[in-house]
C-alpha cells in the first residue's frame, strides 16, 4: 500500500509575508494595465493586500505602446492599493 501525501494550503498573506521577511524582489502585475509591471521589495502590507514597496520601478512590457517597451522608471517608495494587483511573483 502506498502512503497518502497530504497537501497543506498556503494562504496568500503567508506568501507575501515570506517575500517581506526574505527581502525578495517581486514583480507585481497590475489589474487594468497590461503594458506595465512594478518591481521592488515589499516592506509592508495589510489584510486588504495593500502593499508598500521600496526601490520600486515601473517596467514597460513588450505590449507597451509608443515605443516604451523595455523602458523603466524609478518610483522609490510607493503604496499600491490591493485592488490594483493581479499577481505577485518573484522578479526574474
Amino acid at each position: 500500500m502506498g502512503s497518502k501525501q497530504q497537501r497543506v494550503m498556503v494562504q496568500p498573506i503567508q506568501v507575501i509575508f515570506r517575500y517581506l521577511q526574505q527581502g525578495t524582489r517581486v514583480s507585481l502585475w497590475l489589474y487594468d494595465n497590461l503594458e506595465m509591471r512594478i518591481e521592488g521589495k515589499i516592506v509592508g502590507f495589510d489584510e486588504f493586500m495593500n502593499v508598500t514597496m521600496t526601490e520600486a520601478r515601473e517596467i514597460y512590457t513588450d505590449k507597451a505602446k509608443g515605443g516604451k517597451a523595455g523602458q523603466s522608471r524609478d518610483l522609490g517608495r510607493i503604496l499600491l492599493k490591493g485592488d490594483n494587483i493581479t499577481l505577485i511573483q518573484p522578479a526574474l
